[in-house]
């Protein structure tokens, strides 16, 4: 009986992997906005990239336009976004003039690009995300998306 369970139950846990198409370990549950945020510029292997105010790096989704996001529930559960219930600051290099928010979410943007953490990326400085599905891309300083491995 607990092998028939295990069968049935494999399809549901495939699909749930399956989220974003990348098959990465999924968030935990939504935690509190933070009253602020800051983003600033750190170096990597890959040049200089976006980063949080602990050092996590930052990613673009291609799929989002005009500073609006695209990502889905089930998305956001693999890429969970940065948030602020007031403001997003540029701290280290991150160009102000590039910051802002989306006003119903109160996700950060910067440039055109609203600003996701990858959760397969657990300390300051890891790069899992990168390249994820030709899709997600961490950020330079000028707002463009680093396309390199």
């Amino acid at each position: 009986m607990r092998a028939r369970m295990g069968i049935l139950l494999l399809p549901t846990l495939l699909a749930g992997l399956a989220a974003c198409g990348n098959g990465a370990p999924q968030a935990t549950p939504q935690q509190e906005v933070p009253a602020k945020a800051e983003v600033k510029i750190a170096q990597s292997d890959l040049g200089p990239i976006l980063v949080d105010q602990t050092g996590r790096t930052l990613y673009a989704f291609t799929k989002d336009e005009n500073k609006s996001s695209a990502c889905d529930a089930d998305c956001i559960a693999v890429w969970p976004a940065l948030t602020a219930q007031s403001t997003v600051e540029a701290k280290d290099g991150a160009d102000t003039n590039l910051v802002s928010q989306i006003d119903e979410s109160s996700q950060a943007v910067y440039g055109k690009w609203p600003l996701y953490y990858y959760v397969g990326d657990q300390v300051a400085g890891d790069l899992n995300g990168q390249g994820v599905d030709d899709e997600w891309f961490a950020i330079a300083p000028d707002g463009k998306l680093v396309k390199k491995n």
